[in-house]
């Protein structure tokens, strides 16, 4: 069985499409499953709109993603989790190539992505410079992240250490277990947070976490783009 494992933090307006598009890759896909949405400490109808489409809520209150992603993975009961952002939509080609992925003696992987909507120019430039980084050093996106039960337990789980880039740090957990793959197939996730925010803040981000490296991701401060308050999508998305 999969176990869809959504961590969700004030995401009423993006979590519904999530959802029905991960009902309608599974069902194509033919393959039992299970959607648990962690509902960490939101504020608005996260958990009454995961509720609304079937899933199984677990509330938790840590405001910190890697643990957020732990708690759903220990709810869970399938032989293969999947990872999925709350603003990210699945389709049967990139389920169907997971599961086939594991078949075949995968311990894990991640996949292609693209954004939704309009990005600006700086934003394009940046995600063109660091797709092929993230596919040359075998790294999953945050978006989608499929693993085996064994080998993520054998890996320790998410590093709860740390409040962002969790899952590059997972993707190299599970490479020490066995074979770890990043698919051609893509999801599409929102380019809200690309759209929000401006080049400078983004360069100012990026800037402190390749000065200080793991230094910078063990508390909030300086993540405000994961852990700020909500921006609105000048694209209304």
């Amino acid at each position: 069985m999969i176990s869809f494992i959504i961590p969700a933090y004030n995401e009423e307006r993006l979590l519904g499409p999530t959802l029905s598009a991960i009902e309608v890759a599974a069902q194509t896909v033919g393959e039992s499953h299970e959607v648990i949405v962690v509902d960490d400490g939101s504020i608005d109808r996260t958990a009454a709109v995961a509720a609304e489409y079937g899933a199984r809520v677990v509330p938790v209150a840590h405001r910190q993603i890697a643990a957020t992603r732990n708690s759903g993975a220990r709810e869970a009961r399938g032989d293969v989790f999947v990872f999925v952002d709350a603003d990210t939509l699945v389709n049967p080609a990139v389920v169907r190539a997971a599961v086939q992925a594991v078949r075949d003696g995968a311990v894990g992987g991640g996949c292609d992505l693209r954004f939704d909507g309009q990005l600006p120019v700086w934003a394009r430039l940046m995600v063109w410079l660091l797709r092929p980084i993230y596919r040359v050093g075998r790294l999953a996106s945050g978006s989608f992240l499929f693993c085996t039960r064994r080998a993520f337990e054998a890996a320790g789980g998410f590093d709860e250490s740390l409040f962002a880039a969790e899952e590059a740090a997972m993707s190299k957990a599970l490479r020490r277990q066995g074979r770890f793959v990043v698919l051609r197939e893509t999801v599409v996730t929102s380019g809200r947070k690309l759209r929000a925010y401006s080049a400078w803040e983004v360069f100012c981000v990026l800037s402190r976490l390749a000065f200080l490296g793991r230094k910078a991701l063990g508390n909030r401060r300086g993540l405000e783009i994961w852990y700020g308050a909500r921006r609105d999508d000048p694209q209304g998305r």
